[in-house]
């Protein structure tokens, strides 16, 4: 099984960028996502200088992959989208139905990213239909639910000439807002946040009155408060048609987590004793998000 690293979701400084893309050439991971895909204001790179990084990665013999906006709302940003399609040599991973529409056009192969909702085979052959060639599962949804899509997808005919992507490790993306949720918890408006996000690398935490973590707030984007590991599902994963496990950056060790799932797919180790263990992995099994199952339990039970 393959495994990817979705690009950062938080703002970081260019050369905080610069520096763990340095390090990741030389990790175990088959694909990169590359690009800004929250918020449009944060420009430490430029659209040049992300295709630029692709480039490079792809010469260390990994797939890169430009991600998009998962919100569109101005025209400069439309124009920075078809941009990073006109690149001529990495896929796009849309999180928007703009960047899907833009590659179909142009008769380019596609991904689609957290931005974009895919409940069912049909809805999946129909993207397929228009230039998808892999997709990432819904964090929302259960294993239960994976299994069925791809189910239908076999009947269909179309399951073996797609990639199944599981958001595997990682702050869970769960909605996105016009509305900057970091900037309105400083008083601020969204046109003069101050760019408060760069104050919090891994998100704003949002706690309950009991100090239990509900939620991360990412500028526009609100993520789950802990983070989700998946590696005991690996087996199951692998079983039912998953073809890539995802792991979303943080500000823990990405070298241990990512060769602690690389040991473990490759048989070294348990996916038991990974770098980190279960949490908020409750979707998966058909809970709410928030529960921490164990690892081998029933989906949907």
């Amino acid at each position: 099984m393959k495994i990817s690293l979705g690009c950062v979701p938080f703002y970081w400084s260019a050369e905080k960028l610069k520096i763990f893309y340095e390090d990741v050439v030389n990790l175990p991971v088959d694909i990169v996502y590359l690009g800004e895909s929250v918020c449009s204001k944060r420009r430490e790179l430029s659209a040049g200088e992300w295709i630029e990084l692709g480039q490079e990665i792809s010469h260390s013999g990994k797939q890169a992959v430009l991600s998009s906006l998962a919100l569109i709302e101005a025209r400069s940003e439309l124009a920075t989208l078809k941009r990073l399609c006109d690149n001529g040599e990495m896929m796009v991973e849309a999180n928007d139905m703009a960047a899907a529409e833009i590659m179909h056009e142009r008769g380019l192969p596609f991904v689609t990213g957290n931005g974009i909702n895919i409940y069912n085979a049909n809805t999946l052959r129909v993207l397929h239909s228009q230039g998808l060639v892999r997709w990432l599962f819904p964090v929302e949804l259960s294993a239960q639910c994976l299994a069925d899509i791809l189910r239908d997808a076999r009947e269909m005919g179309f399951a073996d000439q797609i990639e199944t992507e599981v958001l595997s490790y990682g702050h869970l993306g769960l909605a996105y807002s016009a509305r900057c949720f970091t900037a309105r918890a400083h008083g601020l408006p969204k046109d003069h946040c101050n760019f408060v996000c760069k104050d919090y690398p891994e998100g704003l935490p949002l706690t309950t009155q009991e100090d239990q973590e509900l939620f991360t707030l990412n500028g526009i984007q609100v993520m789950s408060g802990e983070i989700c590991n998946l590696l005991p599902e690996a087996q199951a994963m692998q079983g039912m048609g998953v073809d890539i496990m995802r792991i979303t950056p943080t500000t823990a060790d990405m070298a241990e987590v990512i060769n602690g799932f690389r040991d473990a797919l490759d048989g070294k180790t348990t996916a038991t004793t990974s770098p980190t263990s279960a949490a908020s992995n409750g979707y998966w099994f058909g809970k709410p998000g928030m529960e921490q199952m164990e690892p081998g339990a029933r989906p949907d039970s």
